[in-house]
Order: structure tokens, then C-alpha cells, then sequence
């Protein structure tokens, strides 16, 4: 326990006030911002314009005659001002860090702002205190269902309640495509910014949503959200870093209030979940990154026509292109009282797929969980496997986890349906296809020993049993066949043909 104390300690520190969490799967429009990359430096080779030394100039210079990169509202992108965020920031001097910081991601970015972006501070206790989202019951149960396959909330709690926890606590900024305006969410008192970087991290996503509509793009499942945030979020870290690399270096930059701390981890914060969703942050920017390198700005532009169609295509950037997810199908035979849920979006304007599909890395994440829960003092990966430490032992800010797990290796696609009976139990078929018979018999392996860690145990060739007062207490039915893996999942051994006619 010592050692997983001192590891997690070590996340904390890298990833305090990081958060990336969107309850249910819906394509929520706004984006948040992970605090780690406040510090992290890119290792991205050079552009010209990373290149160009810039001396910060206290004189100002005239405007130009039309907008140009690097200039915004009567702000250069290497002016100098005199402002502390000490005792916060009045309007006038809110007004032009804004300004400066939108000069300088367009000069980094080397793209224009078509607009102002509006910009509002808030304190933490306001943004926790903002309304919820009401969700249906078929919804919440559909949410519920898909978070206890992987192993992260039981059947006694509310899993969009654990990642609005999650959210709450570690959230420092947003932006809000419908009011085209940025929210920065402070942890002092006295509201601030935390320096520039949530600040440039979040101008970033207004300048994708004033050039590609972001707010547009479909991310319906767990697996679309994550792969295609691998960009949107990707860029937004990359062009982040570029951007607190010039501080110091190049440009005068604000410095975080002395009183401003963490938002602070509360006792039941998910690591699960957090690496769950922590995905297109960790990988996104060097996805983003390769193909700066190799194409410049012109590739990634490209990329917003040509979206990543799987979280598999950010982890392994070579693949994006060339390696399309298989469209797995999946027959429902559900008998008796069981009946297939179907969930409602949240949002009217948006369609919910009645089906989830998880992706590699929600998987990876399903795994990596079994280290950070204290549960059965097992695990089913080391954290060498999934943590990227550094020579020096600590762990890589730029990059802190790594998905590509041998269990999870090789995926191809997946689909999911939950079924709901009329004592309001539910249970799920969830059919997962992969590149190689090996790589799917490889999963089954390591799923069985996830089963074995929550407590389960073999009650026949297939089928294996979690028993009551365990967190997961249900019946699993697990077969693999050719490159396809089924996991059929009900209350009791006699439920499963019910849920599905595979188990019978």
C-alpha cells in the first residue's frame, strides 16, 4: 500500500486540477482545460515561427492597418503589461491580457480570430453550484449499465453523480461554443487566472469553433467522443505548449497568484474514471504533434476534414487513415421480461445512439483502475505499464499515461446493448472484435483475471460468478470465437439466456 500511496501522490501532484469528464457520453459543447500542461514542453520539432525570437517591446507600436496574425484589439503578442493577478483583474486589465493572449495564440496557431472572445471568471464554489443536466431514467440507467462494465461504479451508486464529482472539483476553465464565450473557473478567492495557460488553452478551442464549427462535430459515443477530442483537445494542449514555452523565454507572461492552489482532489475522486477521460490530453497532443511536424499548420487543418474515427488512431498515429474500426452489429434475442433500453439525449438538439461502444481507451482504462482501487489488493496491471515515468522516476507531464495495454492491443471495434427487466435490474451483451484471434483470445485472458480481481469466481466453462455483497455481484458469460469476444452480463446465472440466447 505504500508503494500504491506514493504513486498516486505522484499522479496527484502532475495532474491536480485536471478534468475532462462529460457525463453520459453526450456530445457536451463545452471543453475543459487539464492543468498538468501549465508546465509541460513540447518536444515537437521547431516551426519558423517557434524558431523566431521575439524581444518584448514596452513601447507600444502603432496598429496595423488591417487585422493581422500576431495583433488583436490594439494588443501585439509580445507587448508588455503592467497587470498582477494578485488582487485579480479588473475589466480594463481582463480585457487586454485577452486581447494579448489572443495575438499570441494566433501567432503560434498561425490562424486568425474572426471575433472577440467574451472571457469570465468564476470562483470554484459557483461553478459547482451551477445547474445540473436532468437525465430520463432510461438514460441515467443506460449510464449506469455501461459504467459498472467497466468496472468503475456499483450498482449502489449513481454514475453520472461520480463524474460530476470528478468534474466539480477539478475543472479550471471552459469554453462554451453556444455563447461562443470562455469560462475560467478560479481557486482563489479573490477570482483570477492561473497564469495564461487555461487561458490559451481555452482561446484555442474558440478559434477551432469560430474556423470548424467543434460544436458541430458528432461525437456520440464514448469512443467517438474520446477519439475526436483526440484532436480537438490535442490541438488545444499542443498549441498550449508552444505557447508557454515563449514565457520567459520570449514573452513577458502573467504570473499564477501566489494564493492559488489545486482544486484540490476530494476523497471519493475516481482515478478510473479520471483516466477514462483524461485520454485525449494525454495522447491527443501528440497525435496533433506528428502531424504538425511532418505536414505543419496546413496538415492539421486538414485534419478537421478527415476527423479520427477511433481513439486506437490517436494512440497509434500511424494507423489514422489507414485502419478503419470495424461497424460491429449485434442481434438482440433478449427474452421474458427483459426489454432493450434506449436511451434519450440530454440534448434535444442531438441524437443519442442507442447502443455504447467503449473504444481502446476505455478498456485500458478498465484495467488501469484495478491499481488505483484499494479493492482485493490486487491488480491486473502494473503501473510501469500504463504510467510514463521519466528516467529520473517521475512521471512525464507532457504525456503522464499510456494506453497501449496488452490486453487492449489489437482492438477493432465494439458494441454495446443494455437491457433493463421489470424489477428494474439491468444487464448487457457486449461484443468486441480485434485484429487477430490471438489479440482476442489476449483480452479474454486479462478479462478473466479483471473478473477474478472484483472477487468472481469459474462456475462452469463460460460462465463466471461475482457474489452478493461484492461490488459487481453479477453473472458473466464470456466467449471467444475467431477475432470476436461476448460478454453477456445479468443479475444471476438464470438471467443470462434471458438477456441474451448466446449464454444459454
Amino acid at each position: 500500500m505504500r508503494a500504491l500511496a506514493t504513486v498516486l501522490v505522484a499522479l496527484l501532484l502532475v495532474l491536480s486540477g485536471c478534468s475532462a469528464v462529460l457525463p453520459g457520453d453526450t456530445t457536451d459543447a463545452t471543453t475543459t482545460t487539464p492543468a498538468d500542461t501549465q508546465t509541460a514542453t513540447s518536444t515537437a520539432s521547431p516551426t519558423t515561427a517557434q524558431a523566431t525570437t521575439q524581444t518584448p517591446t514596452t513601447t507600444p507600436r502603432p496598429d496595423p492597418e488591417s487585422d493581422v496574425l500576431g495583433w488583436e484589439n490594439g494588443y501585439w503578442h509580445d507587448d508588455v503589461l503592467s497587470v498582477t493577478t494578485d488582487d485579480g483583474l479588473n475589466e480594463t486589465e481582463l480585457d487586454a491580457v485577452v486581447a494579448r493572449a489572443m495575438a499570441r495564440v494566433e501567432h503560434v496557431r498561425e490562424l486568425e480570430f474572426n471575433e472577440t472572445v467574451p472571457v469570465e471568471i468564476i470562483t470554484r464554489a459557483e461553478y459547482q453550484n451551477e445547474t445540473q443536466e436532468e437525465y430520463t431514467d432510461d438514460f441515467r440507467a443506460f449510464d449506469n449499465a455501461k459504467f459498472e462494465a467497466m468496472f468503475f461504479v456499483g450498482e449502489d451508486r449513481d454514475a453520472l453523480a461520480v463524474q460530476n464529482t470528478n468534474r466539480g472539483s477539478n475543472v479550471l476553465g471552459y469554453y462554451s461554443p453556444k455563447d461562443d464565450a470562455i469560462v475560467i473557473v478560479a481557486n482563489s478567492e479573490t477570482p483570477s487566472l492561473d497564469a495564461e495557460g487555461t487561458l490559451s488553452h481555452e482561446l484555442v478551442h474558440a478559434l477551432q469553433d469560430q474556423h470548424y464549427n467543434i460544436s458541430s462535430i458528432s461525437r456520440p459515443t464514448r469512443e467517438l467522443y474520446n477519439a475526436r477530442n483526440g484532436l480537438i483537445e490535442g490541438e488545444a494542449n499542443y498549441v498550449q505548449r508552444l505557447y508557454l514555452e515563449r514565457c520567459d523565454a520570449e514573452w513577458q507572461c502573467l504570473e499564477a497568484p501566489e494564493s492559488n492552489g489545486g482544486g484540490g482532489v476530494p476523497d471519493d475522486f475516481h482515478w478510473g474514471i479520471y483516466f477514462l477521460n483524461f485520454f485525449p490530453y494525454s495522447d491527443g497532443p501528440g497525435f496533433v504533434g506528428q502531424v504538425h511536424s511532418a505536414q505543419g499548420w496546413d496538415g492539421v487543418n486538414n485534419l478537421y476534414a478527415n476527423l479520427p474515427n477511433s481513439a486506437e488512431q490517436v494512440i497509434y498515429p500511424q494507423k489514422y487513415g489507414d485502419d478503419e474500426p470495424t461497424d460491429v452489429t449485434l442481434e438482440d434475442t433478449n427474452a421474458g421480461d427483459w426489454e432493450r433500453v434506449i436511451p434519450e439525449s440530454p440534448h434535444p438538439d442531438q441524437e443519442r445512439p442507442a447502443y455504447a461502444s467503449l473504444g481502446q481507451s476505455a478498456l485500458s482504462a478498465m484495467f488501469a483502475h484495478t491499481f488505483t482501487d484499494s479493492y482485493n489488493q490486487s491488480r491486473v496491471v502494473e503501473p510501469q505499464e500504463f504510467i510514463n515515468y521519466e528516467e529520473n522516476g517521475r512521471v512525464n507531464s507532457s504525456d503522464p499515461f499510456n494506453y497501449d495495454l496488452r490486453y487492449t492491443r489489437g482492438w477493432d471495434g465494439d458494441r454495446m446493448h443494455v437491457y433493463k427487466n421489470d424489477d428494474g435490474e439491468t444487464g448487457y451483451v457486449w461484443k468486441l472484435v480485434w485484429d487477430s484471434p490471438e489479440d482476442a483470445q489476449q483480452f479474454a485472458d486479462g478479462y478473466e483475471r479483471l473478473l477474478q480481481h472484483w472477487g468472481a469466481h469459474r462456475v462452469s466453462e463460460n460462465v463466471w460468478v461475482v457474489p452478493e455483497g461484492e461490488p459487481y455481484a453479477d453473472a458473466f458469460y464470456i466467449s471467444v470465437e475467431g477475432d470476436t469476444v461476448t460478454i453477456v452480463n445479468a443479475p444471476t446465472t438464470d438471467d443470462l439466456p434471458d438477456v441474451s440466447e448466446t449464454a444459454a
